[in-house]
């Protein structure tokens, strides 16, 4: 079955530095689009960046220059690196398998928590 498993959320000062990680199983990695979503408290569930299985990136505005996203295919591993955080990135940041035919699958979610 699909799994997706997010780590490497956590506590960091504003300015600071963060890299996510989605471990994924159950499917085939490299033939699919993966994104990295959030949700702050009070806010709807948003999507923060996607790959493409040819590693084309898109991005959502407020994070354009500060965050990098990016696949390992070998390792079946998708990456969330976050540069000059501000509190407003604070949030649950989930891993999402794009397109999906048989279902919709999402990891179990890292919290992210920048401090000003």
């Amino acid at each position: 079955q699909v799994q997706l498993v997010e780590s490497g959320g956590g506590l960091v000062q504003a300015g600071g530095s963060l890299t996510l990680s989605c471990a994924a199983s159950g499917f085939i990695f490299s033939t699919n689009i993966m994104g990295w979503y959030r949700q702050a408290p009070g806010k709807q569930r948003e999507v923060v960046a996607i790959i493409t299985k040819g590693g084309t990136t898109d991005y959502t505005a407020s994070v354009k220059g500060r965050f990098i996203i990016s696949r390992d295919n070998a390792k079946n591993t998708v990456y969330l690196q976050m540069n000059s955080l501000k509190s407003e990135d604070t949030g649950v940041y989930y891993c999402h398998l794009i397109g999906a035919i048989r279902g919709d699958y999402w990891g179990q979610g890292t919290q992210v928590t920048v401090s000003s």
